[in-house]
């Protein structure tokens, strides 16, 4: 073989490992390339009958299956937006086709913030809001009683109670419901609601913030080994930070607000506690102004307090926002999210490789 014939082999062998690199490990599906605890991304779907579409959540059939919900529709807002789901079956390789579960009860009133929850001893159900506006939600509450493929009728909740604002319900250790929630009708609060039996039987604490001391909506609940629980809660402000508050009495009154370390431009975050007892939070890593959602993150922590960068899930131009994440019976962690307001990307996680860097003062390691 001769030197000129050697040097166009080893050309032809680089220019094929650039262009395979660049199949598997695109700018589309960049936590792949950054992190081995991804283990899956996917969109759930890749054409829709619809325009737009935001505010997914996930939840885990008691068989097993995979199921997701959001709303879509012409905008976010317009008359048109209704409920759509779509299911993984156990061990199924796909998606099913996205169809319409929920409606509002007005058929000039959009649905908002599905909220997907599996009782432990009970059915599916699914959470969602119907108004016009944003100040005017109604909750609606619907079931399923076999794995999300069929839905029974929509039940509004009473008066004064909106069910789950985005993020989902907990279990807790009298076997009560308590609903993470929150309004925007009078400035930004957080409240929480109970729901012992999902029948009639309905409370709830007061806001536990003043909107003009810190405005917060859209909490998560994390349980932790001294039998605490925290919420982490969006901020209203440019240049905010996520807060949180904590609970000694199983959500019955709530500390102050307080700003954690970690930044968020005014979006959507999600977070759960893992088997292993870490907190694993789902967030947009971003000090720029209200809006800017073109950076999606995980990030684990031990105490709540203390966080460690996993992966970055998206960074490019575009919205990538309101996750969604549980932990499954394997184990894994199953996150959802808006991806450009035309999709939702699923990604999956398995914790048992989670390799985090420490997060100091609030940036990101490589940042740092």
């Amino acid at each position: 073989m001769t030197r000129t014939v050697r040097l166009f082999s080893r050309m032809f062998l680089t220019v094929a490992l650039t262009m395979i690199t660049a199949l598997f490990f695109s700018p589309a599906d960049p936590a792949r390339a950054q992190d081995d605890a991804v283990v899956l991304s996917e969109f759930i779907f890749e054409d829709a009958p619809f325009a737009s579409c935001h505010a997914s959540t996930i939840a885990q059939t008691r068989s097993g299956d995979l199921v997701a919900a959001w709303f879509a529709g012409t905008r976010e807002g317009a008359p048109d937006v209704k409920i759509w789901c779509a299911r993984r079956p156990h061990n199924a390789e796909s998606w099913t086709e996205p169809q319409i579960v929920g409606v509002a009860d007005d058929k000039m009133a959009p649905c908002w913030n599905p909220v997907l929850f599996q009782q432990t001893d009970g059915p599916l159900w699914l959470f969602y809001k119907q108004a016009p506006k944003i100040k005017d939600w109604q909750g609606v509450l619907m079931r399923s009683d076999d794995q999300g493929k069929t839905w029974g009728e929509r039940r509004v909740l009473p008066e004064g109670f909106i069910g789950p604002v985005k993020n989902k319900p907990v279990e807790l250790s009298d076997g009560s419901v308590l609903c993470p929630t929150s309004t925007e009708h009078n400035g930004w609060r957080v409240h929480f609601e109970w729901i012992p039996d999902f029948q009639k039987t309905w409370s709830r604490t007061e806001a536990i913030n003043s909107p003009e001391e810190c405005g917060a909506i859209q909490p998560t609940i994390l349980f932790h080994r001294d039998g605490r629980l925290q919420a982490l809660c969006r901020n209203r402000d440019a240049n905010a930070t996520i807060w949180q508050t904590w609970s000694d009495d199983n959500g019955r009154t709530w500390s102050r607000l307080t700003p954690t370390n970690l930044p968020n431009p005014n979006s959507g975050i999600d977070a759960v506690t893992l088997r292993d007892g870490r907190q694993l939070l789902v967030y947009n890593h971003s000090t720029a102004k209200t809006g800017a959602r073109n950076l999606l993150n995980v990030a684990v922590s031990d105490d709540g307090q203390n966080w460690n960068a996993v992966c970055v899930l998206e960074n490019a131009s575009g919205e990538f926002s309101y996750p969604s994440v549980i932990q499954t019976k394997d184990g894994m962690a199953h996150i959802v999210y808006t991806w450009k307001r035309t999709r939702v990307r699923h990604v999956v996680l398995d914790p048992q490789k989670i390799q985090g860097k420490p997060i100091l003062d609030g940036i990101w390691p490589e940042e740092q």
